[in-house]
């Protein structure tokens, strides 16, 4: 890792983001495209006009509905490398539990516009957005497969409310729309072999363009209530597990299933 878990830490405590350049090998890469362009062209196939009209991201790519046993195994075991989990460690060092996988590409619509939001702000109210941000964690782990336009943030957003001009874009008020710049925008570039790690409640959008093809991990705080969000499908299977060099975070969400739902 070209900077110390502490180093990695502080940066995302205090910005909500970092970048790690080139931190997967062109091997690596290859691998996971090979498996989730195979879900890729299957969920394309099967959700065809909700793709061509509005698509822009996909979800539950570990599940079974589109990929075989050997292929899900492929992406658990990245998912649970050493190189994940050092990242994952270095901002939620305390029981780290998966939630999802996304998989993000550019609408068919051209006249569809990347949008700014926060993820919580799909399912909370503004007097629970504002206590979601300083009390809960969910983290992205985006991996671009093809180089492309990458991200805007907002920096330090996930520490603190939206300013006038932030909450009228996102939240579409005073003439806004969610597509429209922001002055305090950060656009950052991606390139396949990157790794960029987010919050998923600071403001963030998109950036459409090239090829994009990007896979999203998103990890949680065991701490935290969101275990109603895994999809039990989406979880690996025991015999799965075993081939694991490091099972920690399917294991704790296993375990706080069985606690919801006691056998």
């Amino acid at each position: 890792m070209v900077e110390s878990s502490q180093q990695l830490s502080n940066r995302y405590d205090n910005d909500g983001y970092f970048v790690i350049r080139n931190y997967f090998n062109e091997t690596q890469i290859s691998s996971l495209r090979n498996v989730v362009l195979k879900f890729h062209e299957l969920w394309k196939a099967d959700n065809e006009e909700f793709y061509e009209t509005e698509a822009f991201n996909s979800s539950l790519i570990t599940g079974s509905e589109y990929l075989s046993p050997e292929d899900r195994t492929v992406l658990f075991n990245f998912i649970s490398s050493k190189k994940v989990m050092e990242v994952v460690d270095a901002v939620i060092p305390n029981n780290p539990a998966f939630m999802n996988t996304q998989l993000f590409f550019n609408p068919v619509n051209p006249k569809q516009k990347d949008f700014w939001h926060r993820d919580c702000q799909y399912d909370y109210d503004i007097d629970d957005q504002m206590k979601v941000i300083s009390e809960t964690q969910v983290l992205h782990l985006r991996l671009p497969l093809f180089d492309e336009p990458g991200m805007e943030i907002i920096p330090g957003t996930h520490k603190r409310w939206d300013n006038e001009e932030e909450y009228n874009v996102r939240q579409e008020e005073n003439g806004k729309v969610s597509s429209d710049s922001l002055s305090g925008g950060k656009k950052i570039a991606l390139s396949a072999g990157d790794l960029l790690v987010f919050s998923a409640d600071m403001i963030h959008r998109g950036l459409y363009g090239l090829d994009r093809l990007a896979l999203d991990i998103l990890i949680f705080d065991s701490a935290s209530d969101y275990v109603d969000y895994v999809d039990d499908d989406c979880l690996p299977t025991q015999s799965m597990i075993n081939t694991m060099t490091d099972s920690r975070l399917f294991q704790n969400t296993l375990q706080l299933k069985s606690m919801v739902c006691p056998q």
